[in-house]
């Protein structure tokens, strides 16, 4: 540990002691290895735990650890679905983004942090004893790492059990994803570009999560010379790559055809009617969260629906929330989330 590190630990602990602030000290009981190759001493039950990654919110919830999370960066405005089917989620505090000082941590008595990357701030974190946890990951294979990490760090049976089912469940969709497509040739699968927002104009290229579901789900990523999430690029970048398929990201905004000029209208997947909405339940089916299977079987099933005709994503949705959430959802609910729309009271406005 570099002396600075450790004189900051020591001097935001000094200060909540002289404040009368408790300091946790919770009986470690096992070791954990996060997404960073780093090792922590976790305590034995965690109790009040700070997750701090938007998407790993998801996780932990479904593993049981509703009533453990006193602090998120999640909020009801943003994610209605994943307050409506965990309420206890009203109980946390929701911070702005990962950068939260230690001294608050410590105020809350946060006893188990998850970050989504590494940072300065957890230099900080665990400078004054709060395990801190790197919980990111960038495909299919890294999210089931990330599960069972998260399984280890709640250290519950029913988080084990979950995350077992979770990793079988996952695997099976990949594999029937796979021999469905097996015969398909790279020129019959659609181009298909993924808009995370347009205004401004980003989309979601290679070397992302979003691109393996795009070529899972039997489809080639449009956006060729894009590495990464959210990058911005033109209007006249999109028209040359003229897709086949438009998905739209559930938090980007209304397309207007007319818009730039009538540039939207002339492309391919306008033309033909090919451009849809991504679903979004607890978390944005598209991007970093659980529900991610799903958004391999709905995918599939738009751009091969010949080959996936016997797949019913309203049905899925709504055995996976029973399964995973512990969750009665209804039909109705379910093609809401289907078609990326928040719980109806609150489209009404009721609270």
């Amino acid at each position: 540990m570099e002396w600075g590190t450790r004189w900051l630990g020591i001097g935001v602990m000094a200060c909540t002691i002289a404040a009368g602030i408790p300091v946790p000290s919770p009986a470690m009981a096992r070791d954990v290895t996060d997404m960073a190759g780093v090792t922590q001493s976790v305590p034995d039950h965690p109790a009040r735990i700070a997750d701090l990654w938007f998407a790993h919110n998801e996780l932990v919830l479904m593993l049981g650890g509703a009533r453990q999370i006193v602090m998120t960066v999640d909020r009801p405005q943003a994610r209605p679905w994943m307050y409506r089917v965990f309420p206890a989620l009203y109980q946390a505090r929701a911070v702005n983004g990962p950068q939260v000082n230690a001294e608050t941590l410590l105020q809350d008595r946060v006893d188990l942090v998850f970050v989504p990357d590494a940072s300065a701030a957890i230099a900080a974190f665990r400078g004054v004893g709060v395990p801190t946890l790197v919980a990111s990951f960038h495909d299919v294979d890294g999210l089931l790492r990330v599960m069972d990490m998260t399984a280890a760090a709640l250290g519950t049976e029913q988080a084990h059990a979950t995350a077992t089912r979770y990793r079988t469940m996952m695997r099976q969709t990949v594999n029937d994803a796979r021999d469905r497509l097996s015969g398909v040739a790279d020129a019959q699968r659609p181009r298909v570009l993924h808009v995370q927002s347009l205004h401004p104009l980003k989309v979601d290229g290679a070397d992302s999560i979003v691109d393996e579901w795009i070529t899972l789900a039997g489809g080639r990523n449009a956006a060729r010379g894009i590495s990464g999430n959210m990058k911005p690029v033109s209007v006249e970048q999109v028209a040359a790559w003229d897709p086949d398929v438009i998905i739209l990201g559930p938090d980007c905004g209304t397309l207007d055809p007319a818009a730039d000029g009538g540039m939207w209208q002339r492309l391919r997947a306008v033309r033909e009617g090919r451009v849809h909405n991504n679903p979004s339940g607890v978390f944005p089916w598209d991007r970093y969260g659980s529900e991610l299977p799903l958004q391999i079987s709905w995918a599939a099933k738009i751009l091969h629906p010949d080959l996936f005709g016997d797949v019913d994503p309203l049905l899925l949705t709504r055995e996976f929330y029973d399964t995973y959430f512990h969750y009665a959802l209804s039909a109705q609910d379910a093609a809401r989330i289907l078609a990326g729309q928040p719980p109806e009271s609150m489209a009404s406005g009721t609270p």
